[in-house]
């Protein structure tokens, strides 16, 4: 499985994982903001953007060791690896079955938990309703909840951008990821047995994973820290560009060793 990315800039790999149901568009700003202090890699997750499908069952274990692919591809061994929301499991995986590949990990706007019983049933609804129906289920129940008060307020062009990503999102990829992500482990013993720097990102406005599941992770590590981004809900680096950025760089600069030659 071949990844479509994005990329930009130079340096210290980056990988930045895109939320569901979006793709690695929602990263042009973090591609813009960070290229000077690092190489961003946004890849889109399989089915979503450029990246096709396949015929495999369902698995966020399949989506991290698609990455690890990529990293090989890129002639990469080791990179900073970080995502939002889904991206953030997808992360989470990684980091279970490629630790060693890992330099420091960055996790945004997720969650470490598994999902209870409500939540599993309620994704494979959306699952089924996707591919019966189309896009219509994410933009009237997914959408809401992606986007804080303070942006529908007064970021109007912002909601547009995500609601034209949300619609674009093909059905077969939408049913697909929701099955995996309500087949995820829990994975904060994948967090408690992390060997590297960990930063936490969450939009003060997150209603779908609240700054409280932040700090769970956080502590969750010994070397975690927490970052809450003022006036953003659940998309935080697409919400707050700068904020996120500015967390990102200064995590980069001051908890991972400088890279000789």
């Amino acid at each position: 499985m071949q990844l479509y990315t994005r990329s930009a800039g130079t340096g210290l790999p980056v990988v930045l994982l895109h939320a569901f149901p979006l793709s690695s568009a929602m990263w042009l700003a973090q591609r813009e903001g960070l290229a000077k202090a690092c190489r961003v890699i946004t890849p889109d997750l399989r089915g979503f953007g450029g990246s096709r499908l396949g015929d495999d069952e369902p698995s966020l274990d399949l989506m991290a060791d698609d990455v690890a692919r990529l990293l090989d591809d890129e002639g990469i061994e080791r990179a900073v690896v970080g995502g939002l929301s889904m991206g953030g499991y997808v992360t989470m995986a990684f980091c279970r079955r490629h630790p060693d590949r890992v330099l420091g990990v960055i996790l945004a706007d997720t969650k470490a938990g598994a999902d209870p019983p409500p939540a599993k049933e309620n994704r494979e609804r959306i699952a089924q309703a996707v591919l019966s129906e189309g896009s219509e289920v994410l933009v009237s129940e997914v959408l809401p909840a992606l986007i804080g008060p303070t942006t529908k307020e007064r970021r109007a062009m912002v909601f547009g951008r995500v609601k034209g990503l949300v619609q674009s999102a093909p059905p077969g990829a939408v049913a697909w990821a929701q099955r995996a992500m309500a087949a995820r482990p829990d994975s904060f013993d994948t967090l408690s047995a992390l060997k590297v720097p960990l930063l936490v990102v969450v939009g003060e406005e997150d209603e779908l994973s609240s700054p409280a599941d932040a700090e769970a992770m956080a502590r969750a590590v010994p070397d975690g820290r927490l970052e809450i981004i003022p006036k953003a809900g659940h998309l935080s680096a697409v919400e707050q560009p700068e904020a996120f950025n500015t967390a990102i760089t200064e995590f980069l600069r001051t908890a991972l060793p400088t890279p000789h030659p």
